[in-house]
């Protein structure tokens, strides 16, 4: 396993590579849990190199969120890495990423990026795409590999593809979780052990609202109604959000048809942790995410 610590680096060994090995990407902010080990397993399968970033990158959080005491452990995370079979781990600097002067931003707009995550960490969303968009110019890959509990961000990235013309696959993955149900998350590591318990409430949520569904209901009115209601129970949990919308737009679903996909989709405040979950039915009617 090689660490590659500048962007001039990276972007020599992708030109050396072979055109005819695939090369895949996955993109972390490091601190890593199984949800990203799956992602690098995933990518060894498919795989002739594996490249797994790690970047916190400083143009994805807001001025009053949690950049400065984001958890991170180098070393933790390379011996994780090498274990799950990566090839080349890309961890630059943020002054290497986004240098003096820098002024050229991937700026998604419209109702994909307005709502949701969008609507509670105004110009998230364009740091996303800027470093997704960075990556992708710097390592070459042909596949990149995202986990589905980001899911508004897994459809900005979808569109970002598309709009960019980048050569290449998005591989999206089930969200892991935890025994208890609650969706891995590096911000897990803000929680006391109570608040970790009070936590699982976003999965308890989530699967009422999944058992309507699959009873019949079509009223969104009313599976948002319900998402609120089982966070309401839980005294340490402060609801932002609670919304059912089309898994591809964001936009919100006023009915469900039954073969129409469907993002069960919450974000919610666990003592420190703002924490995010959702599950997705396809139109086939399979589920992930529980």
């Amino acid at each position: 396993m090689q660490i590659i610590n500048t962007v001039a680096e990276m972007q020599a060994l992708a030109r050396r590579w072979a055109t005819d090995e695939s090369v895949g990407l996955v993109p972390t902010m490091g601190y890593l849990h199984d949800g990203h080990l799956s992602l690098a397993r995933a990518a060894r399968q498919e795989c002739a190199r594996v490249v797994v970033s790690i970047f916190v990158n400083p143009t994805q959080f807001g001025p009053r969120e949690d950049l400065s005491r984001y958890p991170r452990d180098l070393p933790r995370d390379l011996a994780l890495l090498e274990q799950a079979g990566a090839d080349y781990i890309f961890t630059p600097a943020a002054d290497d990423v986004y240098a003096p002067g820098f002024a050229c931003y991937v700026d998604p707009v419209g109702p994909l990026v307005e709502r949701l995550e969008g609507a509670s960490r105004p110009g998230h969303f364009r740091g996303v795409a800027t470093v997704v968009a960075k990556l992708f110019q710097v390592v070459c890959p042909q596949r990149a590999y995202f986990g589905q509990k980001d899911a508004q961000q897994v459809a900005v990235i979808r569109q970002l593809i598309v709009d960019l013309h980048f050569a290449l696959t998005l591989r999206v993955l089930p969200t892991v979780r935890e025994a208890d149900g609650l969706a891995m998350s590096s911000r897990n590591a803000y929680l006391s052990p109570e608040e970790r318990q009070a936590a699982t409430i976003l999965y308890q949520a989530l699967q009422e609202a999944r058992r309507l569904v699959d009873a019949g209901e079509q009223n969104t009115d009313i599976l948002r109604a319900a998402l609120a209601r089982v966070i309401a129970r839980e005294p340490r949990a402060h609801l932002d959000y609670a919304d059912v919308c089309d898994p591809n737009t964001m936009l919100a679903l006023p009915r469900i048809a039954p073969d129409q996909p469907v993002l069960l989709a919450l974000a919610a405040r666990v003592g420190p942790a703002r924490l995010i979950d959702n599950f997705l039915r396809h139109s086939d009617g399979a589920w992930d995410g529980d």
